[in-house]
């Protein structure tokens, strides 16, 4: 009998679910999964996870919290319980994210990522299940870097462009998360293009270059494909360290029968003989600036995400009868 695209997919590659939808994740259940702010917003608004939310903001309320900071707390609580809701159905690592407004700020960053993983911690949640997650920035990268020097593993996500990879690889970082979707958006609306070969395709072609400068240069870090705009994306990757997919396309590859090839395979790259490439902060931002594409979409993302959490922010001064003068 004919495997469908997902069982043989899972053959090559480790996948992750790209949700906080409960429901999904236990209905694939993936080894690790993914959250970002945009997907705890829309979690958060299901009817079902309203004593999450309950829960979240009575807890911060008992920890002395008012106010706006009350808001804040109550997010960072409630992101955290997610977390701990999809670890309770899944075998591997949840990546949470630090509050994207933080992305140019190193101190902050860590001192968000630790209190994070003391929240973790308070529910029992050992540190090695939890992947802090922070946009490519290089002050982000730095604060990684910090991070991974005292075992805390990273997740560094908004990533477009080798010379991020090429940073966070220097960083020691777990895992890094270039977003495959996202580059395909940028090129289609920038050469008025409609659709890509997937042996074209921009983000496809992003994901590979840096697979296989890693692979040359012996590098650690794990690689997870993001942001998939189709199954043909997903399939176009596969061999990849790991892959995190939204519930719609995994559904997709389940009913997907065709025959799964492996595109990407360490052991069909030589070691390259040079040194891998070192950036300084300077080198790094210039690389960034003129890369107009990974410079608009890092930016971009961060923005988004910023967003995300100030309608998370909005829904919960609504639900607890905030006002925009909040007063508690």
């Amino acid at each position: 009998m004919t495997q469908n695209a997902l069982n043989q997919l899972k053959k090559m590659t480790t996948i992750v679910a790209d949700s906080s939808d409960l429901a999904a994740i236990e209905k694939f259940r993936p080894l690790d999964a993914t959250t970002n702010p945009s997907l705890i917003t829309a979690a958060a608004n299901q009817p079902e996870n309203k004593v999450l939310i309950e829960a979240a903001y009575d807890q911060a309320k008992q920890e002395g919290y008012t106010s706006d900071e009350l808001i804040e707390r109550t997010i960072d609580i409630l992101t955290v319980k997610f977390g701990v809701e999809i670890l309770k159905l899944i075998d591997g690592r949840v990546s949470t994210e630090v509050d994207a407004s933080l992305s140019y700020d190193t101190e902050a960053t860590i001192a968000k990522a630790k209190e994070l993983l003391a929240l973790y911690k308070a529910y029992g949640i050992d540190q090695n299940r939890i992947l802090i997650k922070i946009a490519s920035t290089w002050e982000g990268i730095q604060a990684a870097r910090v991070l991974e020097a005292e075992g805390i593993h990273c997740n560094l996500t908004l990533l477009f462009g080798l010379h991020q990879a090429q940073a966070c690889a220097d960083a020691k970082v777990t895992l890094i998360s270039p977003f495959v979707g996202r580059i395909l958006d940028w090129y289609k609306k920038a050469e008025n293009v409609q659709n890509y070969p997937i042996e074209k395709d921009p983000g496809v072609l992003s994901v590979k270059q840096i697979y296989q400068y890693y692979k040359q240069h012996h590098i650690q870090t794990e690689i997870m494909g993001a942001s998939f705009r189709s199954t043909d994306q997903v399939l176009g990757l596969a061999g990849c360290d790991l892959l995190t997919v939204s519930p719609s396309l995994l559904a997709d590859l389940e009913l997907d029968t065709r025959e799964v090839q492996l595109q990407l395979d360490p052991n069909q790259i030589p070691s390259s003989s040079e040194q891998a490439v070192i950036l300084d902060k300077a080198t790094f931002k210039d690389h960034l600036e003129h890369d107009l594409m990974a410079f608009q979409l890092l930016q971009g993302g961060i923005d988004g995400f910023i967003k995300a959490r100030e309608q998370l922010s909005t829904l919960l001064r609504q639900s607890f009868g905030f006002d925009a003068e909040i007063q508690a």
